[in-house]
């Protein structure tokens, strides 16, 4: 791991094939392509069965096609809520190492304003010696 990668690279390379793998999946069936590409394979099902020249494989009430649906949202669920958990582990490193940053910038804020601090008096010391000299010269 190199030094100049983000915290969100680095838990990246830490995760699993099957974890990578589960996040692709929730993110394909997340998306418009998706669910635009289901619709035509329901819609030429459908037509296919009702309307086609072939042999009618899944006759109206579609009852293969139903099975179909209940194991991809048997597959799919499960899968969706590990790339939300995953989500929230992603979630609770970020807020952690936003904390982490913003702790040390505090502090970092702090020594800075104690530097200014001390060259503030430094200044005001000099400026009252300055003046004192003027006096003592009239």
């Amino acid at each position: 791991m190199s030094k100049n990668n983000t915290w969100h690279q680095m838990y990246l390379e830490r995760l699993s094939f099957s974890q990578k793998l589960a996040d692709r999946v929730a993110k394909m069936i997340g998306s418009w392509t998706f669910i635009i590409w289901q619709t035509i394979f329901v819609i030429a099902w459908m037509s296919l069965n009702i309307f086609g020249a072939i042999h009618h494989w899944d006759a109206y009430p579609f009852i293969l096609l139903n099975l179909l649906f209940s194991t991809q949202a048997a597959y799919a669920a499960p899968i969706i809520m590990m790339a939300q958990n995953r989500q929230n582990e992603r979630d609770r490193a970020q807020a952690q190492k936003d904390y982490e940053t913003n702790t040390q910038a505090k502090l970092e804020i702090e020594a800075l304003q104690e530097k200014l601090n001390f060259i503030e008096i430094y200044k005001l010391d000099k400026i009252i010696k300055m003046l004192d000299e003027l006096k003592s010269r009239n």
